[in-house]
């Protein structure tokens, strides 16, 4: 759905999504890099456990959450991508200690 720019030319950046290495861009958001990776990054809901992607981008509508360097309920959409960073795709509430 998502496809860079042949023309982007930022230098990468190395996360780790679930485990999985992925390549992101330098001045990425979270959210951007794993709407860019291809990585299905769809988080579920606490309640009903509903699909959900990033949506607004803004920090508004709280629908990319996601657990980076063991900090859960992070906004991904406002966190920009470091060399090394590990992300866990949020399924469901945040556990206690995260």
């Amino acid at each position: 759905m998502f496809k860079r720019s042949e023309q982007d030319k930022r230098p990468q950046v190395q996360i780790f999504v679930d485990g999985v290495a992925v390549a992101a861009r330098q001045g990425d958001t979270v959210s951007a890099a794993l709407l860019a990776s291809g990585v299905d990054a769809r988080r579920s809901t606490a309640v009903s456990g509903a699909p959900r992607l990033p949506y607004c981008m803004m920090g508004v509508c709280f629908d990319c959450l996601v657990t980076i360097d063991g900090v859960g309920n992070r906004q991904g959409c406002l966190v920009p991508v470091a060399e090394g960073m590990q992300i866990e795709i949020q399924k469901g509430k945040r556990e206690i200690g995260k």
